[in-house]
């Protein structure tokens, strides 16, 4: 809704505030919903004209694909609320086969305080009121007045140009795209859109951006801005739409406020397919203008820069996504081949190399492979190549660090984590990252510090944060604690080789040597290569300390050399 949208009107007997999304007759006031506020003012700006439902749908919802009902339900509402009747209306006429009219008088506010306006030579005429509304010149607060002079000067100044800016600095969360396109193959690019808006905001020093990972928790549910502004801490919401057909393209982006429900700004792009990335710019763009954002030469720069600008080989990268998050072996081995692909197609893509590392690290920690050594020197190959060829991507030096943690080079793995929030802030997995080299290095207070960082920015964290928050309570001996997060953990994946060992370890430090003992017969029996020997090679320790009271503690819980 822009400014001009925003301005109070008298409608019959009514006053209609639509930033308060309210309506007042006297003593009686009725709240609204934000989206039936929207319909209420567009038929009073086409007052007396039929406006049809397609015009409706197309203004109001942005091309959104609505049913039938949702615009007809919105009009039952507004009539409950305006006390009108659709047999006999006063308000709102059903003009069948066609449409809406709104039949009701209706005065602006600023149309009224321009006719009362003593400097344009007419006068006050008190009979061109509508009856039973308010007179401008002598029963307006000048408070109000005040505010509505502000608020005009200030649609003024914006104008056309782009949505008005937010004078503070604020957070965001960008909701999964829908596909509108009917074909779930196609769900790819509106992932895609997603994750890349969201990954050039995180860039971004002067806003809080929350992960990911969290908004997809929200993915195929119908839930307001006002709820996920609620359970995330957020005021602002980025949501849309795409819709491919052929080669055509359709995507909406709304920015909505979440304490009011009201769009802040709203666009629709129509362009080709290998347009996107345009299309996705153009979406960061808007916010960046929208909060009122002062960037650095070095986030303008990094902006800037597209990871591809090949479509075929975005296609490729995002079904490697697609297959990857499936967590399998073979699941594992097809997303690389993907990645692959996407190289092949264009040989300058860091973050296909960058994602080719992660399953290559992946493979090596658990196993999925019969050469690890082989495996782990290519996975560090991979990531310093996605780095040489953009490092200005966040998970292409999360890739790094992940693989020189597998490598155990704490000091690059560090390094690496560091930059990767850098280059993005609000990158909630780097400080992740860091919490648990931090962890494993023996500097527990650091680990929850960056932890603490990453859950605040994701705040459905996976269970690999609360790994960390068991290794740091096990290392400063607070073992009820590693317990109670590390059950937690074990709920979210019951099968991790990792959470099982420090579990095992704690529940021996607090005297449960059952529970100890049940979980390491659990571990060789569903892991063959569970072993003290294995422990002791591969868990990335290198506290020495920590690491001999863990193997005394595994050992102690009955697990085999």
């Amino acid at each position: 809704m822009n400014e001009l949208d925003r301005t109070d009107f008298s409608l019959g007997e009514w006053y209609v505030s639509p930033l308060e999304s309210l309506v007042r007759r006297g003593n009686e006031c009725v709240h609204l919903e934000p989206l039936a506020m929207e319909v209420l003012v567009y038929l009073a700006r086409h007052a007396g004209e039929v406006v049809h439902r397609e015009s409706l749908e197309t203004e109001v919802w942005r091309g959104a694909i609505v049913s039938y009902d949702a615009l007809t339900n919105t009009i039952i509402k507004l009539r409950k609320a305006l006390a009108d009747s659709a047999k006999q209306p006063r308000y709102i006429a059903t003009i069948p086969k066609k449409g809406y009219q709104l039949i009701a008088e209706v005065t602006w506010q600023e149309q009224a305080s321009a006719d009362h306006n003593p400097d344009n030579g007419t006068s006050p005429n008190p009979d061109s009121a509508v009856p039973g509304t308010r007179s401008w010149d002598s029963r307006v607060n000048p408070f109000l007045l005040l505010l509505l002079g502000i608020g005009l000067l200030a649609a003024g100044w914006f104008g056309s140009r782009g949505p008005p800016a937010i004078a503070t600095a604020s957070s965001i969360v960008v909701m999964p795209f829908v596909n509108l396109s009917g074909d779930s193959q196609q769900a790819y690019l509106a992932d895609g859109i997603t994750e890349d808006i969201t990954t050039d905001l995180s860039r971004l020093s002067e806003i809080r951006v929350v992960a990911g990972n969290t908004a997809l928790r929200y993915k195929d549910e119908q839930v307001s801005p006002e709820q996920v502004g609620k359970e995330l801490d957020v005021q602002f919401v980025l949501k849309g739409s795409v819709r491919q057909a052929g080669d055509e393209l359709r995507v909406n982006a709304q920015l909505v406020d979440t304490t009011s429900g009201f769009n802040v700004w709203a666009e629709r792009y129509d362009r080709r397919v290998e347009d996107v990335f345009a299309v996705q710019d153009d979406v960061t763009k808007s916010i960046v203008q929208a909060f009122a954002l002062n960037l650095t030469q070095q986030e303008r720069q990094r902006l800037a820069k597209q990871a591809t600008a090949n479509l075929q080989a975005y296609d490729y990268f995002q079904e490697g996504q697609r297959l990857f998050k499936i967590n399998t072996r073979e699941a594992n081995r097809d997303a690389y081949d993907m990645y692959r692909k996407a190289i092949e197609t264009d040989a300058s893509y860091g973050r296909a190399y960058g994602a080719m590392a992660v399953v290559l690290g992946v493979n090596y920690r658990r196993d999925w492979t019969d050469n690890s050594i082989e495996t782990l020197d290519r996975a560090l190959e991979l990531a310093k190549r996605a780095v040489a060829l953009d490092d200005s991507t966040p998970q292409n030096w999360w890739a790094l660090g992940f693989v020189y943690l597998a490598h155990k080079d704490f000091i690059q793995a560090e390094q690496a984590a560091l930059k990767s929030t850098e280059v993005a802030p609000n990158y909630a997995d780097g400080y992740g990252l860091l919490g648990l080299i931090n962890s494993f290095i023996g500097r527990p207070a650091e680990a929850i510090e960056f932890n603490d960082k990453g859950v605040a920015l994701n705040p459905y964290y996976s269970f690999e944060y609360l790994i960390t928050y068991g290794l740091a309570y096990y290392t400063l001996g607070q073992y009820a604690k590693a317990v109670e997060v590390l059950e937690r953990a074990q709920e979210r994946n019951a099968n991790n080789v990792v959470v099982k060992y420090l579990l095992c370890a704690s529940y021996v430090r607090l005297g449960r040597l059952t529970d100890a003992e049940w979980v390491a017969d659990e571990l060789q029996l569903l892991t063959p290569t569970a072993r003290l020997a294995n422990v002791e090679r591969n868990f990335p320790l290198a506290n020495n300390d920590t690491k001999d009271a863990l193997l005394a503690d595994l050992r102690s819980a009955g697990l085999r050399r």
